[in-house]
């Protein structure tokens, strides 16, 4: 028989809820500090995301290239962002 690390005693990141799944508690959205993204960051992490899922994690040395096509307008990030989308 395989012991659980909850039979040796109290679970201590148990939010004490009766019928919780959790193991913290969710998070109050109203104590939420609020940190606007610029746009070009957004396009920056977009761009990761994008290239991730497709298959192509970007490296270090791609760094140079996804901050100049961040630089470029929305409208041409979403164009590239379908392109790699179309990859899989």
């Amino acid at each position: 028989m395989t012991a659980t690390a909850f039979e040796y005693g109290p679970n201590p990141y148990a939010t004490g809820q009766p019928g919780s799944d959790y193991l913290l508690a969710p998070p109050d959205p109203a104590t939420r500090v609020g940190s606007p993204i610029d746009p070009r960051d957004r396009r920056r992490l977009d761009l990761h995301a994008a290239l991730t899922a497709a298959g192509i994690p970007p490296r270090p040395e791609d760094r140079e290239a996804i901050e100049h096509l961040s630089a470029l307008s929305a409208g041409i990030n979403s164009t590239v962002q379908r392109w790699l989308r179309h990859t899989l």
